[in-house]
């Protein structure tokens, strides 16, 4: 009912809806060209870095959404943008142009720019490294040309930020002065060896030290013989003063016939002499006395005779003296040889020993200087090898390979966004919709009776009859 009453309303508003959607169907229809660029892991890397060869991080491989949301902002960078303006020459005047009539090329080229980062639809895909770019106009190739246009000026900007120029340069400089002071430092350590007389001042220090431990040994084990052999020679000096110098070899005893022989016959005959005496004397006669003290001497001489018999002595050189003499004099020699040798050995170790602290000051100076050299040989390799590097990323930036590529070229889309039929379809039903609210509004907003059940209502008394505004011909008639 409140449609049949405000069908005037409805159909205004619903037609002038649905002409608008018929109009933008026929001559508004919008051309939207897409592009995919995809960030992937590769040359991010700059080949600025300490060491040799930068090591591969395993542990990142996938793109972080950081890295997506900085190639987004870099595609809506405003200098990428103005480059896209000012190579398409897109974006000419709008309807407001007479207000600014004054604008500078610049002004137009800084206003174009920012309706078209408005108009340029910029995110990442999820869940993948693909960066989704569109763009939509009235004309195909227009939009496929503006997003050609930013692909190279991105993929420009994408190589500045990444990798700032003048490595290449740079590298160059470096390695000049790198290879200048490992000269030097070559040049110092050959003099360092010339002056000091060394080659390999450590391992000549080794072979000192070892030379000195072995005469250090040597002096020990002198020391010990000496101190052995003057034990030695005491002990034989006084071997010697206790042995004779010659020794009995040879003993023989026997009887003395000779005396024993005159001593019978002398007993013999002062026997006779007594028998004689006997035959002329009484025993106790004095001659008879004495003669027999003389018997009784001569016994005696025979019995001592006879207890000592004579004995015969041989000597000769004793062997005991003789020998501990001579082990006494070798000892002696040998004790001054090794008084000798422990103090030739002294010697030498003292002057090993100097050798050994001039050699050990030696090696820690040709170390620094083999260290500075190994250094500064690193140092200029590195370089190198960085030069080489960056001559190679020069190159392959020049052939347009980097981390970041156009997975999807922008072509001229065939087909607009939406069809025609789906326009007017659409504008149909917007057409139902807006005639139907503004019908709604428009009997809401009427403050007059309608039909008696509102009169009731309002004024609150019985209606006995009511009659149409416009009478029925079949009534009039």
């Amino acid at each position: 009912m409140i449609l049949f009453r405000r069908r005037t309303t409805f159909i205004c508003v619903a037609g002038f809806v649905l002409a608008v959607a018929v109009l933008y169907a026929a001559v508004g229809t919008t051309y939207q060209a897409t592009m995919k660029v995809m960030v992937r892991r590769g040359r991010a890397d700059a080949p600025v870095s300490a060491g040799e060869n930068a090591p591969l991080d395993l542990t990142r491989i996938a793109i972080t959404e950081e890295e997506l949301n900085s190639e987004v902002e870099l595609l809506h960078d405003h200098e990428v943008l103005r480059k896209v303006v000012e190579e398409t020459g897109t974006g000419g005047r709008d309807w407001l142009h007479i207000l600014r009539m004054g604008e500078g090329r610049e002004q137009r080229v800084e206003r174009v720019a920012r309706r078209l980062a408005k108009k340029l639809k910029i995110a990442p895909i999820k869940r993948t490294n693909l960066i989704s770019i569109s763009y939509a106009s009235g004309d195909p190739e227009v939009a496929a040309k503006i997003l050609r246009s930013l692909a190279k000026s991105y993929m420009e900007k994408h190589v500045a930020v990444h990798r700032p120029h003048g490595e290449t340069r740079f590298f160059e400089q470096q390695t000049a002065e790198s290879r200048r002071a490992f000269e030097d430092s070559q040049r110092k350590l050959l003099q360092f060896g010339s002056a000091h007389g060394v080659v390999v001042a450590a391992q000549q220090r080794d072979l000192a030290l070892q030379r000195m431990s072995e005469l250090d040994a040597s002096a020990r084990q002198t020391h010990i013989e000496l101190a052995e052999t003057q034990q030695r020679v005491r002990e034989l000096q006084e071997k010697v003063e206790g042995l004779p110098e010659r020794t009995t070899t040879q003993v023989r005893t026997a009887d003395n016939p000779e005396l024993l022989k005159a001593l019978n016959s002398s007993l013999l005959e002062l026997r006779l002499k007594r028998i004689q005496l006997l035959t002329k004397f009484e025993p106790s006669h004095r001659l008879v006395q004495e003669v027999e003290q003389q018997i009784a001497q001569t016994q005696l001489s025979i019995a001592a005779a006879a207890s000592s018999p004579v004995k015969d002595e041989t000597t000769d050189r004793n062997s005991h003296y003789e020998w501990a003499k001579l082990e006494l004099e070798r000892a002696q020699v040998q004790l001054k040889a090794l008084q000798a040798r422990e103090a030739a050995t002294l010697a030498q170790e003292g002057a090993y020993r100097k050798l050994t602290q001039q050699l050990g000051e030696d090696a820690i100076t040709q170390d620094d200087l083999l260290s500075t050299e190994k250094l500064r040989q690193e140092s200029y390799l590195l370089y190198v090898r960085k030069q080489q590097e960056a001559r190679m990323d020069d190159a392959l930036d020049q052939g347009g390979i980097v981390n970041a590529t156009v997975a999807e070229q922008p072509i001229a889309p065939a087909l607009p966004i939406l069809p025609a039929w789906m326009v007017v379809a659409l504008g149909f039903l917007a057409a139902l919709g807006s005639g139907t609210g503004a019908a709604l509004a428009s009997d809401y907003l009427d403050p007059g009776f309608r039909d008696p059940d509102d009169v009731s209502a309002c004024l609150e008394v019985l209606v006995l009859a009511s009659l149409p505004i416009e009478i029925p011909r079949r009534l009039s008639a």
